[in-house]
């Protein structure tokens, strides 16, 4: 087991060693937080393109010192005006490949102009200058992107432009290679220069939307040009002395939240980490919460989710009431969630903070290039229920039921955890295992990192009540977790299938700690 990396005035962490080398890059050369952010997202989007890109979305939860307060931002996109039940009709779900998956506008550009425009000190095409630079010049192709590539290879061959891309000899380039993206260089190119207008309104919303009707796609110049994200206020709970912070609705972070309140009554120190008590209680403690996210999360502007009651102590204390401690309960099956998914966060030297999360939905998103952009365009509004009767029903211009929801735990109001995951349904459960390991039982990043994971339900794939674990944990505990009821299947030692997590910790005596997940390409780098 490695350790966490040790810092007194900055950390930064990402699932690409690349990325998180590029925000410190832009910290040494003066850059503040958010800064540093924004280059690692823009980075994660040209080195990471399997799991993110600027055809994607994301949430944001930043901390600026002087004002000394949590702003959360949503950039997340919304479905586009032509986006209606009856385009689909006669169809039972949203195809999740192709172009018919491409219903809702990409936010990722639009949250780095609104991180930057509020808190960046260094110019814009600065903070943007590594991004372009890994696009034009290339870098090594990881294994764990020519893995997703080879196994997606046969929708990537299905558009000329994307297999252009990402299998230009109609192979997954081999690991080690250098993974070019000049049409991407030239988009960032023209963001640098002309910022986000060119994305929204200029000639990259143009072409891309141009392709997209030549195509057969709903969205329309009217859509990119009218996008806007949100500065939000965070939903705050609190667990064992600490306040934590996750983005409202349409993100999933108030299951985090819930899965906390459920936990708090039960003595998970007395019980012992790596017991069948720990590992059932959280199971079961998310599965309650995740029957009522799946019952309420939508758009708030269409829906109000009723957040009072679901966040209420009182409430989860009836439902960890519920839970029965020698028996699983039933839960339904549920449609699959995406995996494409990339967390980071950033602190610096003045004590800002920034936790953020972006993803393209599945595996490279929808697995279509936009005309001769080089963007891959993410399929969440896939998401979309066809029902019209559902609370997440597809209606025009509303965002969709949103699996991101990057993390923070704050002790005498300033963030103390900067914590969040890949791997859609596994967010709220692996957050849980973080929070609960470094809270309750007082590891470190790393090592909460690295101790064994479990993800029940749906991850990657199909429907599922199964609850995956990997075999590093016991296996008498892996044995009463099947006696009493739980479906288990037993994975790797280190599974891709938990995801990848990171964090960041500031402990009593000022100092930062880091954790990076091994199942990833990442680093953590502190000094």
């Amino acid at each position: 087991m490695s350790s966490s990396v040790i810092g007194k005035d900055a950390m930064v962490v990402s699932p690409h060693h690349l990325a998180t080398e590029a925000g410190a890059r832009i910290l040494e050369q003066g850059g503040n937080a958010f800064d540093a952010a924004v280059a690692v997202s823009a980075a994660l989007a040209v080195v990471y393109p399997h799991m993110t890109g600027l055809g994607g979305d994301s949430f944001w939860l930043t901390y600026h010192a002087g004002e000394g307060r949590i702003r959360g931002y949503n950039a997340s996109g919304r479905s586009g005006y032509r986006a209606t039940l009856q385009a689909y009709g006669g169809q039972s779900s949203i195809p999740s490949r192709g172009i018919p998956s491409i219903v809702t506008v990409p936010g990722m550009v639009d949250g780095w102009d609104a991180v930057h425009s509020a808190y960046g000190s260094l110019p814009w095409g600065e903070v943007l200058s590594p991004s372009i630079v890994y696009a034009e010049g290339g870098f090594p192709m990881t294994v764990d992107q020519h893995r997703n590539a080879a196994e997606h290879l046969d929708m990537l061959l299905l558009t000329a432009e994307t297999a252009a891309t990402y299998a230009p000899s109609g192979q997954a380039p081999a690991p080690g290679t250098s993974f070019r993206q000049p049409m991407m260089a030239a988009v960032l190119r023209r963001i640098a220069e002309k910022g986000k207008e060119d994305f929204y309104r200029g000639e990259t919303a143009t072409e891309i939307t141009r392709f997209l009707q030549r195509n057969g796609g709903l969205l329309g110049m009217d859509d990119f040009a009218d996008h806007h994200g949100d500065w939000v206020e965070p939903l705050t709970g609190s667990y064992r002395g600490y306040n934590v912070c996750q983005m409202p609705p349409n993100s999933q972070g108030f299951a985090g939240i819930m899965a906390l309140n459920i936990l708090e009554p039960f003595d998970l120190a007395a019980l012992g980490h790596g017991t069948y008590e720990y590992y059932h209680l959280c199971v079961e403690a998310l599965k309650l919460s995740f029957r009522d996210r799946d019952a309420y999360l939508t758009d708030p502007a269409f829906y109000t989710v009723p957040l009072a009651r679901l966040l209420d102590k009182g409430y989860a204390a009836q439902l960890a009431a519920s839970i029965e401690l020698s028996r699983a309960s039933v839960q339904a099956e549920s449609k699959p969630t995406g995996s494409d998914t990339a967390y980071a966060a950033v602190v610096d030297r003045d004590g800002n903070a920034v936790s953020f999360i972006q993803s393209l939905y599945f595996e490279f998103g929808s697995g279509v290039v936009a005309g001769n952009t080089g963007i891959l365009l993410q399929n969440r509004g896939s998401y979309f229920s066809l029902n019209p009767h559902h609370v997440n029903a597809l209606e025009p211009a509303k965002r969709t039921f949103h699996t991101l929801m990057p993390a923070m735990a704050l002790r005498d109001g300033k963030p103390s955890i900067l914590y969040g995951t890949q791997g859609g349904e596994g967010q709220p459960q692996t957050q849980t295992a973080l929070l609960t390991r470094i809270v309750d039982f007082g590891m470190d990043p790393q090592k909460a990192i690295d101790e064994p994971r479990w993800v029940w339900g749906r991850t990657w794939g199909e429907a599922t009540r199964e609850l995956k674990v990997e075999s590093r944990i016991a296996p008498q505990v892996r044995q009463r977790l099947e006696e009493a009821g739980h479906i288990v299947r037993t994975v790797k030692e280190w599974d891709g299938v938990m995801g990848h997590a990171h964090a960041i910790v500031r402990d009593e005596q000022g100092c930062l700690q880091g954790g990076a997940d091994r199942r990833s390409d990442g680093s953590a780098i502190g000094w």
